[in-house]
């Protein structure tokens, strides 16, 4: 009796509902992490560890295809975050307007290319940039009267064909998180500017976008994180996780290239770590410049 008075005291459930959370976050989440800060002062080998201090964060600031691995990175991120913020924000208000018929069709159609398998995705792109001037890409330049390009071996082509890849399946999830937090404007207010006789850019300029800022910061927040994590999509686009001049490999490829394709985890846990310290930082500085932190005014 004891033990259910125990569990059905409110003091105490709380703690019980989350209690699953908890354990699973530091299995899943803290224990790795330290796990991974461990290994990344060692060198650990078949059968052997040894510990090597900061030599593995030495080398790393040596390394050229670390760095160039954060260049394409960096370079993907940005890009992303011009292509699937803008672009879906715009979307979404479109849908949500009177302007679009069928939004039910329109929703489904640009979401499904998420539930479109990366593998299967990164097939079809790799095969819609070919060199080969069958490839789809490469028909459209001819029809305009331009000659095949070899799109999975140039820096900026490359990124074209990459940056294709990842607007063809996100654009339709960003749209959603738009058109959630769209549901929770008061109709109202551009009735009020209508009246004072606002035009459709100003309320979407005074209104909308003010109002849409804790969806754009949370969008804006994961779309970093994914950014700077992006790996299956190359290593698709390129058939592996090898492509000329490393033009599509990223830090992410990079830590696989070393921890498992290369079994230097105590190297590959240093990756992970400067990963995960670059992610951390650029999320602060944009979450302080978006005034997540500053305390409300009474």
């Amino acid at each position: 009796m004891k033990i259910k008075k125990f569990f059905y005291s409110q003091k105490v459930a709380p703690y019980v509902f989350v209690l699953p959370f908890v354990i699973s976050f530091c299995i899943f989440w803290v224990y790795p992490l330290f796990s991974t800060v461990r290994m990344s002062f060692q060198e650990i080998l078949p059968g052997q560890v040894e510990w090597v201090g900061l030599e593995n964060y030495s080398k790393l600031m040596r390394d050229k295809t670390f760095f160039t691995a954060i260049k394409n990175s960096f370079v993907y991120m940005v890009w992303t975050l011009v292509l699937l913020i803008p672009f879906p924000m715009l979307f979404a208000v479109l849908i949500d307007s009177n302007l679009v018929k069928a939004k039910g069709l329109w929703k489904a159609l640009l979401y499904l290319p998420a539930l479109t398998s990366v593998v299967i995705s990164g097939t079809l792109f790799r095969l819609l940039f070919s060199e080969y001037p069958t490839s789809q890409m490469n028909q459209i330049l001819s029809f305009f009267g331009m000659g095949a390009v070899s799109w999975l071996k140039e820096g900026h082509l490359a990124m074209i064909a990459l940056l294709s890849l990842a607007c063809w399946r996100w654009t339709g999830v960003n749209m959603l998180y738009f058109l959630s937090g769209l549901k929770g404007i008061d109709g109202t207010l551009y009735e009020s500017a209508e009246i004072d006789g606002a035009n459709g850019w100003r309320k979407f300029w005074y209104i909308t976008m003010p109002l849409l800022k804790p969806t754009t910061v949370y969008v804006l927040t994961i779309s970093i994180y994914a950014g700077l994590a992006m790996f299956l999509e190359s290593f698709m686009l390129w058939n592996g996780n090898v492509s000329p001049k490393n033009i599509g490999l990223t830090i992410v490829g990079y830590l696989y290239r070393r921890g498992i394709e290369k079994n230097q985890m105590g190297y590959a846990s240093a990756v992970g770590l400067v990963l995960l310290g670059i992610a951390l930082v650029i999320n602060i500085i944009q979450l302080i410049a978006n005034g997540t932190f500053k305390k409300e005014e009474k």
